[in-house]
């Protein structure tokens, strides 16, 4: 009798950033390479896996025979916060203490596989900031991927931190240099970055210090990264061909598989659908709100899950939304506003009461393909840029910290789908950008 071989999976071992907006991105990939004949482990941190269970239940990770969740610390002291945790002390300190218990993980899942319970470890899929587990793909002798879940004008900044150093551009000399003038300097000498001023570039290039702790850290990811088998990016060519294009020389293979909010869509309906990455509870009662409202009338307002604003910034915000007389849909995480969010007035309330709705958190793609939003109000983190413009939604962009000044500036003068606010926001302001976008020639 001819011998029966069985076809074993391949085995994807993926680990996001334990960020909203990483593990938003990683998890759609997961779900795509599950659907092309995957074995699926998709790790979160301790602190993660705990505000997951909090948000979509106690069995929302249970998971499918063939698409696991596992989880390891992150070296962080345990809080039971309901918030973000501070991205630069999480990849300090997954940097210095996650490489052991991954290979723990891998060791246990590797004596699974040789009990024919999964199959073995076929390749390790990492986030752009979480590339200290290239020493144990190395260990293991297996593909090691990089998924950058950014822009690739967004990675192309932070490619050439090094160089910017080099050539003195970067530390800024003082803090003066932030209100002279200096930060409106472009930089012409770096390909596929035409335009670009010094205050279009990542919000971490703006230090005095030499030795600065976040520069050695993005130095660091990206030798690494330069030791990957792949690269994977949530774009697509047509977009960014100029930035992509100075990658490739740069760079190991580069795969742009974006948008990923659109390929997932494409996959039919099966287990995975139920499978979601949300850390705050969702409020799905406000897609019935959006049914209440006109086609394209409304604005859709909602910074992020890492922004920290102050109480003037939001009560800005509030009264040029008020003004404007459209209707809005607009987060407030309860860990938005620096001091506590409970500051907006009775007035403000009775104003908008018609008109507005404040949640919490909410199903984004689901508000953005909506049809009666016409506008929506970002810090322009990659996830909510790609998404926006997947759904022909143009943008306010008010961006807050790494590189997403970088997407604001090619959001509002290459690529024409957003109105960038000033940093400083005012009132008057806001209220004009929004009846721009909503009733002007440039929204349209």
């Amino acid at each position: 009798m001819d011998a029966i071989l069985e076809v074993v999976k391949p085995h994807a071992v993926l680990i996001p950033l334990p960020a909203q907006g990483h593990i938003n991105s990683m998890l759609k990939l997961a779900k795509l390479l599950h659907f092309k004949g995957f074995h699926i482990t998709f790790v979160n941190t301790e602190f993660t896996h705990k505000r997951l269970l909090k948000s979509r239940g106690l069995n929302a990770l249970d998971g499918l025979p063939d698409f696991k969740y596992e989880s390891i610390p992150d070296g962080l002291p345990p809080t039971d916060v309901d918030a973000a945790q501070d991205i630069q002390s999480l990849g300090e300190s997954v940097k210095k203490t996650c490489l052991l218990p991954l290979r723990n993980l891998l060791a246990k899942l590797n004596n699974s596989a040789s009990s024919g319970v999964v199959p073995p470890v076929s390749c390790i899929v990492s986030d752009g900031v979480m590339t200290f587990s290239i020493k144990a793909a190395q260990e293991l002798r297996i593909p090691f991927v990089v998924f950058r879940t950014i822009s690739a004008c967004g990675f192309l900044c932070y490619a050439h931190c090094r160089s910017l150093l080099d050539k003195g551009t970067i530390p800024l000399k003082d803090e003066s240099y932030l209100r002279n003038g200096y930060l409106e300097t472009e930089v012409k000498w770096i390909p596929g970055l035409k335009n670009i001023r010094l205050r279009d570039y990542p919000s971490s290039f703006r230090t005095t210090d030499p030795n600065d702790m976040d520069l050695d850290f993005l130095m660091g990811e990206g030798d690494r990264t330069s030791q990957a088998s792949a690269i994977i990016l949530n774009t697509f060519d047509e977009l960014e061909s100029d930035a992509l294009n100075c990658l490739a020389s740069m760079f190991p293979p580069i795969y742009t598989i974006g948008p990923l909010n659109l390929l997932v869509n494409q996959i039919p309906q099966n287990n995975l659908v139920s499978f979601g990455s949300n850390l705050w509870k969702e409020d799905t009662e406000c897609l019935q709100w959006l049914e209440s409202k006109k086609p394209r009338t409304v604005v859709y307002v909602n910074y992020g899950s890492n922004t920290v604003m102050t109480p003037d910034q939001i009560i800005e915000f509030a009264w040029g939304l008020a003004n404007s007389r459209k209707p809005f849909l607009w987060v407030i995480r309860p860990d938005l506003v620096d001091g506590g969010s409970e500051i907006l007035s009775s007035e403000f309330f009775n104003e908008t009461k018609d008109r507005g709705l404040i949640v919490s958190w909410c199903p984004q793609e689901q508000v953005l393909s909506h049809p009666s939003i016409g506008g929506f109000l970002t810090h322009c983190g990659w996830n909510s840029t790609i998404e926006s413009l997947s759904w022909g939604v143009p943008m306010i962009c008010w961006p807050f910290y790494f590189e997403q000044p970088t997407n604001c500036r090619f959001a509002c003068t290459e690529w024409g789908i957003g109105l960038e606010l000033a940093s400083n926001v005012k009132r008057d302001e806001v209220q004009k950008m929004v009846n721009e976008l909503i009733e002007g020639e440039k929204g349209k």
